[in-house]
């Protein structure tokens, strides 16, 4: 029964591996259609269409309130395998990519406040924190077969548990009013999920129907309505975690429609800007020069350091397959901020004018990270053959 349980939780992992891999890719092409199309003579038409009004609002607020909200269902339904089947159900298993992802979220953190803090924008700490996991398990795909079994395990947890610590950011410090009656009424709407998950309710037509309710509630709340996605993933059955599971089969179902739908169409809408601009001036703002030190310099230097302390204090231990230079060129793949350093980026400014600086720097910055990384494991890999 273990064995088999096993099996299942592999058969996941690859497929959810698989899924990201090409997911990676094709976010890479979304993002330069998305460039080339807001730098063509169809710009003014191209941008102006996801801020074209739907129901009161832009299409790219749908998109970002709405669609990003199965993402985080999907993200939240992978964590709670994690926990109860995964690599951070063994605690010991857990430990290193646990450490080395709080390495990576406080080092790039730290780093950004320290050219910030005190000023205006000091509330984009959390962008340089954030690991785009399909961007960065692409990258590693781009290896092929020469890769450890390990090093994808470490990178898949630690971008995993970094998806976490951005949640539990965007909840605790991007949340600027609430409206409590509705809140209540959001997580009224999750006790009662919960209670139909003690009660062995397993048809999720109740579970989505209640999720989309505890949604509308959650958007009018001041609290990200994204946070529904997780919390719903968590009231969902998960059961001995079998093909017949709940969770498995509405996790099974959502891989493909996240990967090559959802997170596609949000760097479409997120990356539609206007690339003619003085790039001097943008590359020497406060907030660029924290948000590019901390997502190409302090996350390979938080995820190796942290790694490096829990394993030399005797917290864990490092794979026999691996080695301390994996892990620091695996660090800069962690740097690839992307998807959620964007959507972190929405929540921490108003001016658009900072917004799209910050989103031109994001990309910049995950191009770097992302090649010294690729390169580094190239090397490595080829001097161990």
């Amino acid at each position: 029964m273990i064995q088999k349980t096993r099996n299942i939780s592999s058969k996941l992992f690859k497929e959810f591996l698989e899924s990201e891999k090409a997911g990676g890719l094709i976010l890479i092409a979304c993002t330069l259609i998305s460039l080339a199309l807001a730098n063509s003579i169809f710009s003014s038409e191209y941008i102006h269409f996801w801020h074209t009004p739907f129901h009161g609002q832009p299409i790219e607020y749908w998109i970002n309130d709405g669609l990003m909200t199965i993402f985080f269902l999907l993200i939240g339904l992978e964590l709670e395998r994690e926990v109860y089947q995964g690599e951070l159900s063994d605690i010991k298993n857990a430990l290193l990519p646990i450490f080395g992802a709080i390495g990576g979220m406080l080092v790039p953190a730290a780093i950004y406040l320290y050219f910030n803090y005190g000023t205006s924008t000091q509330s984009g700490a959390g962008i340089p924190m954030a690991t785009d996991i399909a961007f960065a398990l692409g990258i590693l795909s781009l290896l092929g077969n020469k890769v450890p079994t390990s090093l994808k395990i470490f990178l898949t947890a630690l971008a995993v548990i970094d998806d976490l610590g951005a949640i539990l950011v965007i909840a605790l410090f991007y949340t600027k009013t609430i409206f409590w009656t509705n809140l209540c009424i959001a997580m009224g709407i999750f006790v009662v999920l919960l209670i139909l998950n003690r009660i062995k309710v397993r048809n999720l037509i109740p579970y989505l129907t209640l999720g989309v309710v505890m949604w509308y509630f959650m958007l009018n709340s001041g609290v990200h309505a994204t946070i529904t996605g997780v919390l719903v993933a968590f009231a969902i059955p998960f059961g001995n975690g079998d093909k017949k599971s709940t969770s498995y089969i509405l996790q099974h179902y959502l891989h493909k429609p996240v990967a090559f739908l959802i997170l596609p169409v949000f760097a479409l809408a997120n990356t539609a800007i206007i690339l003619d601009l003085d790039m001097q001036e943008i590359v020497t703002q406060h907030y660029s020069i924290g948000i590019a030190l901390g997502l190409i310099i302090g996350k390979p230097l938080g995820i190796f350091t942290l790694s490096l302390i829990a394993v030399k204090l005797g917290i864990c231990k490092l794979p026999t397959d691996l080695n301390w230079a994996s892990i620091f060129s695996v660090g800069f793949l962690g740097g690839i901020g992307f998807t959620m350093s964007i959507f972190v980026t929405l929540l921490a400014f108003d001016d658009i004018v900072i917004i799209n600086h910050t989103k031109i720097i994001i990309l910049l910055s995950s191009l770097i990270a992302g090649i010294i990384g690729f390169i580094g494991l190239k090397l490595i890999l080829k001097t161990k053959q």
